[in-house]
């Protein structure tokens, strides 16, 4: 079995044979890359890119990041003596992905620890959103691999 994804336009594809440790990274770094609250990766063993490759950016003088030019899509963290990590949400299916450890705590945003406990939209703003979903068309690249790629039409 392996695991295929890729980035949001379809630009640039890939595949893992194997996985390994999932984690979640606080550190400013993985802030900053993801423009989230932390950077979700997990390792990938006998990873292949499968249609196009990844640009890196160098953050450190110890790893480098890739991401899709077309997109802007993260894609990995590749640090020197390790595995590739790749993002968790660049998998066709992530759902069963789940995180076992968290590191960079130390720059862990306060809270969140408590974003799970937020509240929910209430139906009717539920429903306004729904309307404004109904007339949303995606340009995003499926969530399976495809015989082709061509820039998504604006």
């Amino acid at each position: 079995m392996s695991f295929s994804g890729g980035c949001q336009c379809g630009a640039v594809r890939f595949r893992a044979e194997r996985l390994g440790r999932a984690s979640i990274c606080h550190c400013r770094m993985c802030q900053k890359a993801f423009g989230a609250f932390f950077g979700p990766y997990v390792d990938a063993f006998e990873l292949e890119w499968t249609r196009g490759a990844p640009k890196y950016f160098h953050s450190s003088n110890q790893a480098r990041r890739g991401f899709c030019a077309e997109c802007g899509t993260q894609l990995s963290f590749e640090a020197e003596g390790g595995p590739p990590n790749i993002a968790i949400g660049a998998f066709d299916d992530p759902r069963g992905i789940a995180p076992t450890i968290q590191i960079g705590t130390e720059a862990k945003l306060p809270y969140a620890d408590v974003l799970a406990e937020l509240p929910h939209r209430t139906p009717s703003e539920d429903a306004e959103l729904a309307a404004y979903y109904a007339k949303v068309v995606s340009r995003q690249h499926p969530d399976h691999d495809t015989e082709g790629w061509s820039p998504p039409q604006a």
